[in-house]
């Protein structure tokens, strides 16, 4: 990208937040507010009033600077840049000291289906084991013993978690909507299914926060807004209202959300199989309200298969299912290994385990004391141990 381009580049996300574009009252608040903040970086930045920079694409800047700004503010997204990064995150397994960490890798059971495609595990506060297999249209328990088909006609659900008084979230894919099973009753309600008119992209993934807000990612969307969804992280608030906190273009193809123990960061994971498009773990501040700021990047898996789901230890480390065996006909080399991350609240890569089949999805903490991580791979539901235990919130209270 040239200096012009650059500028231009800078000038262009200006113009699209600025908030007399923007047609509706949610997203009016949002681009105000990221508005501000590309203002105030700019001054911060360049040293004058950010808008002969934000105006004027004649203005000289320095290229570094701009590409900064634009990635810091505006999105990295936005200019499709090649990550260099995940080289180095490939130079970094031989250097682990990975038993510290994630030991005793089993596997528990196999899900005999004509279609398989395990993901999103959750574990009840008795031990049960539940995940999906979004093909088959199933919702699978593990109760220590036994496999079996624990809901049929799933809706293609993908992502589940527990809440703390024991009810089941699962984002039902095929219906496009979020929903609520009381475990006792067996009830299913409908949380949350559009958004501005709209029925959400695939709903793929989700976590909860400490107030109860349910943030989950949705994806593949439209390309235009004004013909349905883009791909998008939303929260759901206590009453049922619903916010879209991130969205294309800013991201690419969110996947895997956690929130730290100290409810302070919220991780995303982007998981773009093409080229030059997002996979890394982006980290952003998790502000009171539920909004996000403070955009930047955790760890990068370019060129290989970035992470797919992802959860969090009590010390803030993130055990991320990344990586293949083998190729599949995208752009995703074998740079990233395939098996469970660890990374540090820093970014650093601790540990790995590796796993013994393509693909590796998903994984949740669950046992008596929280050490037993569950992992969703091929058709293989699989455990192993890690010396820290999982936040505390993975165990229902009830």
């Amino acid at each position: 990208m040239t200096e012009p381009q650059a500028i231009e580049e800078l000038r262009r996300r200006y113009d699209q937040l600025n908030p007399k574009r923007i047609r509706t009252d949610a997203n009016l608040q949002n681009a105000r507010k990221r508005l501000e903040e590309l203002k105030d970086q700019a001054r911060k930045e360049f040293g004058t009033d950010c808008q002969t920079h934000l105006e004027n694409p004649m203005t000289r800047i320095n290229r570094r600077r701009a590409l900064s700004r634009i990635g810091a503010v505006a999105g990295a997204s936005l200019i499709a840049p090649r990550f260099t990064a995940a080289a180095g995150v490939a130079d970094q397994y031989a250097a682990l000291e990975s038993g510290k960490y994630l030991s005793d890798l089993k596997a528990l059971a196999k899900v005999e289906h004509k279609t398989v495609f395990t993901e999103g595990p959750t574990v009840d506060r008795a031990g049960n084991v539940f995940f999906t297999n979004v093909p088959a249209d199933h919702i699978m328990k593990w109760d220590g013993e036994t496999l079996s088909v624990w809901r049929e006609n799933s809706n293609k659900a993908n992502g589940l978690y527990f809440e703390p008084d024991g009810s089941l979230l699962a984002c039902e894919g095929g219906a496009s909507r979020v929903t609520r099973t009381d475990m006792k009753s067996g009830k299913i309600s409908v949380v949350a299914d559009q958004f501005n008119g709209f029925p959400f992209a695939a709903p793929n993934d989700l976590c909860v926060d400490g107030k109860g807000r349910i943030y989950f990612t949705s994806r593949p969307g439209v390309e235009d807004p004004k013909k349905g969804n883009v791909n998008a992280v939303y929260r759901i608030d206590r009453d049922g209202s619903v916010d879209q906190i991130l969205a294309s273009p800013d991201i690419h193809m969110p996947n895997g959300i956690v929130t730290s123990p100290d409810e302070k960061t919220l991780y995303l994971i982007e998981a773009h199989p093409d080229a030059d498009r997002n996979r890394n773990i982006l980290a952003f501040d998790l502000n009171n309200d539920g909004s996000v700021s403070n955009r930047r990047t955790h760890i990068n898996f370019y060129p290989g298969r970035s992470g797919d789901g992802m959860c969090i230890d009590s010390e803030g480390n993130l055990l991320v299912a990344a990586g293949l065996h083998k190729t599949r006909k995208t752009s995703e080399t074998l740079d990233t290994k395939p098996g469970i991350h660890l990374v540090s609240p820093q970014g650093k890569l601790l540990a790995f385990m590796e796993t013994p089949e393509d693909t590796i999805t998903n994984c949740s903490f669950g046992g008596p004391d929280l050490r037993t991580l569950y992992v969703a791979c091929g058709t293989l539901l699989l455990s192993l141990r890690t010396r820290i235990p999982g936040k505390a919130s993975y165990r229902p209270n009830e």
